[in-house]
């Protein structure tokens, strides 16, 4: 018998009130506003671990929505991802009160020096006992360029080839600073680390110059899991050569479909093996014991939804609430994309644009009713879609995940498509590869284990200077 698909099973989360479910925080028993609490976050992946799942996928933004009706104001009122935390930093108490859960931590290359976060990572690895992963990130919000100092946005492909840089450093850090070997810990002889096995990686590039070495010593998966998000083009090619695991999304499953293929084959491209990548992409759902139970969760849902929170989020430079319904939209934007990678026909009217913002049914993975009809969407995203797991929408903090925990996971287990418990001792990337803790040989970061790679430069250390 072949084997099934089994979902990778990550709940989507950000420490802020609204992250993209924008109006629902104001549901009867939401949690969201409890999200300063360090209670909320050792609860939920508590929760999480009662029921199985891979990972809580962390995202993150470092500025507002500030597109929208030319200010901030309209994400503010909203909650709309601000008032806004670290992620990074509630890790540690997940852990703590946790043996399996794993954690995706979104991080952006753009403006924060690669050393310290290196530094920040190996902690957690080792804090998490290497169930840590990265969602790396360039940036888009023009306020966040604005709050590290730029005038405005870096151009997209620029982003990218910086971030390429910068993941060049932390593999030399994480791969090639040190050696497996050296901790001594010789109480006798009074050397904790052997200086021989320690060495700078004495980087120089366009964008960046790092001496190192690195100081944390080498973590369980040394590199953590490496997630991106991306649909474009400079996105797919350094997805191809960095990413284990692609989060992405778009229109239609026919578009996931074609973004999996190009990546897949950018992989090839960059030495590595096609199933090297796995594929998640958000998704809703709204499950109950009944069709009628999960409708009618559907509809309160509904009728808390917040269009502005969602037109403020898509970074809108016009304001279409303010023109009558049967405008053409071509007539007040422009018809090559209006917002975050959104275009439009421009034949289109306001009204049937607005239609689409707050509507929770047009997401290309969404599914509403019974476990078994839930079980049943799941397998065709597996089987037919080609995505390898899903970051699990929540509209309801804690409901969505208890739902899908009592209701779902079961029937999935049933099926095959979940395991029924946890592998006693495994890092994320096990988890997720069933091939170790550590990246493959094929992986670009391997070039530099052991220090080769590096600058021939003499080894330095405080005992010898």
């Amino acid at each position: 018998m072949t084997s099934r698909k089994r979902l990778i099973l990550n709940l989507f989360e950000m420490n802020c009130v609204s992250h993209i479910t924008h109006g629902l925080w104001r549901l009867p028993g939401n949690n969201r506003e409890r999200f300063n609490d360090i209670e909320y976050w050792t609860e939920l992946a508590q929760l999480l671990e009662s029921g199985g799942f891979d990972a809580v996928f962390l995202a993150d933004v470092v500025g507002t929505y500030d597109v929208f009706r030319g200010s901030a104001d309209t994400s503010i009122r909203e909650g709309l991802q601000v008032p806004n935390n670290d992620p990074s930093l509630v890790v540690p108490a997940m852990a703590a009160v946790t043996r399996h859960l794993g954690f995706g931590i979104t991080f952006s290359t753009t403006y924060e020096p690669p050393f310290a976060w290196a530094r920040r990572l190996s902690t957690l690895d080792h804090l998490t006992k290497g169930r840590v992963g990265w969602n790396i990130v360039t940036s888009y919000l023009p306020n966040a360029a604005r709050n590290f100092g730029l005038d405005g946005e870096m151009e997209h492909d620029t982003r990218f080839e910086l971030a390429d840089e910068y993941l060049d450093v932390l593999y030399k850090l994480w791969e090639g600073s040190w050696d497996d070997d050296a901790i001594v810990a010789d109480r006798a002889g009074n050397v904790y680390a052997d200086p021989a096995k320690i060495r700078p990686i004495d980087h120089e590039g366009t964008y960046f110059k790092v001496e190192g070495p690195h100081l944390p010593s080498p973590s369980r998966q040394r590199t953590p899991v490496l997630f991106t998000a991306t649909a474009s083009g400079a996105g797919t090619k350094f997805a191809g050569k960095h990413a284990e695991v692609v989060f992405t999304g778009g229109p239609s499953t026919s578009f996931l479909q074609k973004t999996i293929a190009s990546i897949r084959a950018a992989a090839v491209e960059a030495g590595r093996r096609a199933d090297d990548v796995r594929f998640i992409t958000t998704a809703g759902v709204i499950t109950g014991r009944t069709k009628a139970e999960a409708l009618a969760k559907l509809a309160e849902f509904e009728q808390l939804t917040s269009p502005d929170g969602y037109l403020a989020h898509a970074s809108l430079p016009f304001d279409p609430t303010e023109y009558p319904p049967e405008t053409r939209l071509g007539d007040i934007a422009d018809s090559g994309g209006v917002g975050r990678r959104r275009t439009f026909d421009p034949e289109q009217t306001v009204g049937e644009f607005l239609a689409g913002f707050g509507d929770l049914s047009r997401h290309p993975l969404f599914v509403v009713g019974t476990p078994d009809v839930v079980a049943d969407a799941i397998e065709e995203w597996l089987d037919d879609v080609g995505i390898d797991g899903i970051n699990l929408l929540q509209y309801h903090s804690y409901d969505t995940a208890r739902d899908f925990i009592d209701l779902v996971v079961p029937v999935l287990r049933e099926r095959g498509r979940l395991r029924g418990a946890y592998d006693a001792d495994e890092s994320l990337r096990d988890r997720i590869f069933g091939a170790g803790d550590r990246l493959p040989d094929r992986h670009y970061a391997s070039r530099y284990r052991g220090g080769a790679g590096l600058p021939a430069t003499e080894r330095r250390s405080v005992l010898t200077a």
